[in-house]
């Protein structure tokens, strides 16, 4: 097996996980920016206050994206199969 050939993988492995995190990540930031805002507005300091409202929103976000997520791991695996039927 080449070292370009490992990179390459490596390089489309770690496109994927962005891929699957990133819109789960941005939801949960976004919730959070919004929760501090409110925190520092109303000035509540209460700890659970900035985790429930994240936990629920990633757990929801989590069951929406799960489609995407699986066909893109679906994806990144068909084409990881290719190349090892490829290589032999």
């Amino acid at each position: 097996m080449d070292t370009v050939i490992v990179l390459d993988i490596a390089r489309e492995a770690v496109i994927t996980v962005l891929k699957i995190a990133a819109p789960i990540m941005l939801i949960a930031l976004i919730v959070g920016l919004i929760v501090s805002l409110f925190q520092a507005l109303t000035q509540i300091q209460e700890m659970t206050l900035a985790f429930v409202p994240k936990i629920l929103v990633i757990f929801l976000s989590v069951l929406v994206f799960l489609p995407y997520m699986l066909a893109t791991l679906t994806l990144m695996t068909e084409q990881l199969y290719s190349r090892i039927v490829t290589l032999s």
